[in-house]
């Protein structure tokens, strides 16, 4: 599970920002809160919401950067991937940004015994600084250091120091993704793992729209088209056809008065396609207690059916594995306090100097210095303009 990611000097943001998934007391849906141990408490989604051109996606692709700087020299090892190229892009409308590193810092609880924190420095390709330590999920645990590495120079902590471990490294290559190809050491593992775990997928690109994950065994399919049929897609079966050429082709199968017509995917509605897209992702998330950050959920979706995706995580009877979902999203008709805390919605926006910011519902105050109530009309104060993150609204209804 992710606790908090913090990043600096990446694309639009180029103060320190924070998105934070650790749950604040008394703002309700206390029955989806995950555990995270020795009291800890973890939201289960997030959503990001603001203007266009307002940072929403890069905070996402920050994260995607991170993880990219993790596993690409991992797939590549394998031979899983045949391009390994990662832009940390800094912010660069400022005369010394452009010049200093890209700085990320992660929490995260991959396992019920340890929480880990990970922190990476890269300028110009370049890895100036790394650091990765864990802590046991106990009262008054004592912070641990696996690695640090700074300039070059790594130091090893007591844990796996004993184990002749090569320190030499290229200076664009994670140590965390050296050690995890080159040794078998538990925690190191276990760290990587998570990383390798996570979904990323941008839904603004034409070419992740099109690829599809989705695993072929029979159970897949079978929980697949019983959760499209549960929001109103009128399927009996899916079938993958082999072509000549390698390719496959997917069918949707329509029973009707007892005869089975066949459709191809590409003839179904956009709708539909996205939630084929989407749906084999939110199932591995569920089964297997994964982190799935979606860009761009809520294209071609009905609002429908993106509360339905949502209510899907918030619900500790099917997200049993303590899966989390982030998404931005600019549909405001979800934006209520029957389907978010206000700790799960954050906004973003561009000030006048060009840097993004980023901050949740819960961090504002209301005229007499209140935290925003549960019970308030969240989607209709911010299409007023009093949450700070659609600039452009008031300019719209002043139209004639």
């Amino acid at each position: 599970m992710l606790c908090q990611f913090t990043f600096k000097n990446y694309k639009s943001y180029r103060d320190e920002t924070i998105l934070d998934m650790q749950a604040v007391s008394s703002q309700g849906f206390e029955d989806s809160i995950l555990s995270g141990g020795n009291k800890q408490e973890l939201l289960p989604v997030a959503a990001i919401y603001g203007p266009n051109g307002g940072g929403k996606s890069n905070v996402l692709d920050a994260l995607k950067c991170l993880h990219s700087l993790v596993v690409f020299p991992i797939l590549l090892f394998r031979g899983q991937i045949t391009v390994q190229a990662v832009s940390c892009v800094p912010f660069l409308f400022d005369k010394t940004t452009p010049q200093e590193p890209t700085e990320f810092e992660i929490f995260f609880i991959p396992d019920a015994e340890f929480e880990y924190r990970y922190q990476i420095s890269v300028q110009k390709g370049r890895i100036v600084e790394e650091n990765l330590y864990r802590r046991k999920l106990a009262p008054n645990s004592r912070i641990s250091m696996l690695f640090e590495r700074t300039e070059g120079e790594i130091k090893l902590g007591a844990s796996i120091r004993k184990q002749s471990i090569n320190t030499g490294v290229n200076e664009q290559m994670p140590y965390l993704s050296f050690l995890a190809i080159n040794y078998k050491i538990e925690p190191i593992n276990i760290a990587s793992k998570w990383f390798e775990m996570c979904i990323i997928k941008n839904y603004a690109n034409p070419i992740e729209e099109m690829q599809l994950v989705m695993r072929a065994d029979e159970d897949s399919k079978k929980k697949l088209v019983e959760l499209l049929v549960d929001v109103g897609i009128t399927i009996s079966g899916i079938q993958f056809v082999k072509k000549v050429d390698g390719n496959v082709d997917i069918m949707f199968e329509h029973t009707l008065n007892n005869h089975t017509y066949q459709l191809h995917l590409s003839e179904e509605s956009d709708g539909t396609q996205k939630l084929f897209n989407v749906l084999p992702l939110v199932i591995i998330a569920l089964t297997e207690g994964r982190l799935l950050v979606l860009d761009e959920l809520d294209a071609k979706l009905h609002p429908k059916l993106l509360r339905f995706l949502i209510m899907l995580f918030k619900n500790p009877e099917i997200n049993q594995r303590k899966a989390q979902l982030i998404f931005t999203s600019h549909d405001i008709s979800t934006m209520k306090s029957s389907v978010f805390r206000t700790d799960e919605i954050w906004f973003a926006y561009k000030n006048d100097d060009e840097a993004s910011d980023l901050y949740s519902l819960y961090e504002l105050r209301d005229e007499n210095g209140n935290h925003i109530g549960p019970n308030t009309a969240y989607d209709k104060q911010y299409l007023e303009g009093r949450y700070g993150a659609d600039p452009y609204f008031s300019n719209m209804m002043e139209w004639r």
